[in-house]
């Protein structure tokens, strides 16, 4: 797979990154991101005391409408890096003690991450490598990288398609994250730990979205149901509305503690035990980082 007839997401843009055409995400023929640092809030198996070497990818091959990170997937901030430069990014945060190197968003860039990962091993990385995604990946894709991944940490946004059109403008995205999750479980198998650490595995993520319980429910059973407690699941509380939202206007509120105390019960009837769930008032725009300059701290 190359970028001069892109299909490395779902939407099979087939344009030539390679001649300045840009498709749905908008991304280039060059690695970007906005920013990479040592981050501590992520799930405690992943974060640690000594935190997640992570590197956020600009651009983005979904488009929530309630996108948090608004700032470098939709307006694509930030900046291009050579496979070199990523690759020593990756051997910085080691150096820096992360825990791990976590690739936010990168599915737009897989060929190049793969050759970066590749240099950075001949360099000495060491620690485990995250990829950290949507969840609306195609399957081919993935495969280029298999080996080089350790641990996948997919969202499941949606079971309805058509709140993932509503919201996303992805109408197949049930079935597609569906599928790509069984590739990243064939790939990387059960949840290993060392020290408390996640060495190895899948941890999906589910955010509960105001209004949408029943939808919740449905993906939480989903998962329970096709995988039990070989993956962990990560059901989070901290949906923040960013800018108003007309046309849904559920999406202008935050999730009530009913709402969540209704999702994690459901899960515990179910017979989850292998699971994170938030405490606290997560949904704050100051858990969100400043994607407004590149930084490196």
């Amino acid at each position: 797979m190359d970028l001069s007839c892109c299909t490395l997401c779902p939407r099979n843009c087939k344009v030539n990154r390679n001649n300045n055409e840009l498709g749905f995400c908008k991304a280039g023929n060059n690695i970007k991101i906005a920013r990479y640092s040592l981050h501590y809030w992520e799930e405690p198996c992943i974060s640690g005391e000594t935190g997640s070497g992570t590197i956020f990818f600009s651009c983005c091959n979904l488009k929530c409408i309630f996108c948090q990170n608004y700032d470098i997937s939709t307006n694509n901030n930030g900046k291009e890096i050579t496979i070199e430069e990523f690759a020593d990014i990756c051997i910085e945060l080691q150096n820096k003690k992360a825990n791990n190197i976590n690739l936010v968003t990168g599915v737009m860039y897989i060929p190049l991450i793969k050759k970066g990962l590749i240099l950075a091993k001949k360099k000495g990385l060491k620690v485990p490598i995250i990829y950290n995604s949507s969840g609306y990946e195609n399957i081919e894709a993935l495969k280029e990288l298999d080996g080089l991944i350790d641990i996948y940490l997919p969202d499941f946004k949606y079971f309805n398609n058509e709140l993932a059109n509503n919201f996303s403008k992805a109408d197949n995205y049930f079935e597609i994250a569906k599928n790509a999750i069984n590739e990243m479980f064939r790939q990387v198998g059960k949840v290993k730990y060392k020290n408390d650490i996640m060495q190895k595995g899948v941890i999906v993520r589910h955010l509960l979205l105001p209004n949408h319980l029943d939808d919740s429910k449905k993906i939480i059973k989903y998962l329970h149901d096709n995988y039990k407690d070989d993956i962990t699941i990560s059901i989070m509380n901290q949906y923040t509305p960013i800018r108003k939202i007309e046309k849904y206007k559920e999406l202008n509120n935050t999730v009530t503690e009913d709402e969540y105390d209704e999702l994690i019960n459901y899960a515990c009837d179910l017979g989850i035990t292998n699971a994170y769930i938030q405490e606290g008032e997560t949904c704050k725009e100051s858990f969100i980082p400043d994607f407004k300059v590149f930084k490196d701290n």
